[in-house]
């Protein structure tokens, strides 16, 4: 989708379905993609480097500038796929020549998605390195190239805390109000609204994090998340509803 937003359904009048995941939501595909992106193109840094230093040693200037120019066709391929009108039938054709399985459906999105994280996070690292070499070369600075490989290093932890947002902010379920329950499917819990004291709602772009207070009858802990993540107007209904019934 092009748009930040969620797959919203009313299946009746009492019950809201939902979906918020990757093929649905910008934010959390961009997430996904930058998160997934990093970890690729982390080894694919560390891969062209030891190849771009072998064809060096082999045949000098000649050979860098061969491997240069192949990572560059490859990722202009790779973006060229992406901006393709019909990749999946592109990617059909070029595995065919390959003992491989081209990718169907939404898997496509998410290949090319992963792909093209990939590039966009391989030239950021790349650019930081060439500069931090070209800065230690040139003695600019007194740390050398300390400051540009460390922040090339921190895309790492970044693109991981991306991917545990991406995981948090997906969310499958349904809301039926007649029962005042939620529904979510990944994983499977129900949630009984009469167990809930209070609810409090955050929204942030087209995801609502509905933080819930349950209920200690005689003094027991109920069991439950205290934290999901629904559409804004899913959490507007669930917050009536509690506000209502206490």
């Amino acid at each position: 989708m092009d748009e930040d937003a969620v797959d919203v359904t009313h299946t009746s009048d009492e019950t809201i379905q939902w979906r918020r995941d990757a093929s649905t939501s910008r934010t959390v595909r961009l997430l996904w993609a930058f998160g997934v992106g990093t970890f690729f193109a982390a080894i694919g840094t560390v891969v062209c480097w030891r190849l771009y230093r072998i064809a060096g040693e082999a045949a000098g200037g000649p050979g860098r500038t061969v491997v240069l120019a192949l990572i560059a066709a490859f990722a202009a391929t790779v973006l060229a796929l992406a901006a393709s009108s019909n990749t999946e039938a592109h990617l059909a054709r070029v595995a065919s020549a390959l003992p491989i399985d081209a990718p169907t459906g939404a898997s496509v999105d998410r290949a090319m998605d992963v792909a093209v994280g990939s590039i966009v996070v391989g030239i950021v690292i790349g650019a930081l390195m060439g500069i931090g070499r070209y800065v230690s070369h040139n003695e600019l600075l007194a740390v050398g190239a300390g400051p540009f490989t460390g922040l090339a290093a921190l895309l790492i932890p970044i693109g991981f805390v991306a991917l545990v947002l991406a995981s948090f902010l997906q969310s499958v379920g349904a809301f039926d109000r007649d029962d005042g329950t939620i529904y979510l499917y990944e994983p499977e819990h129900a949630i009984d609204l009469a167990v809930i004291d209070a609810v409090s709602v955050r929204q942030i772009g087209d995801a609502a994090i509905l933080k819930l207070r349950y209920a200690q009858p005689d003094g027991q802990y109920v069991q439950g998340p205290r934290r999901i993540v629904v559409p804004p107007a899913v959490a507007r209904d669930i917050a009536t509803l509690v506000s209502s019934q206490n």
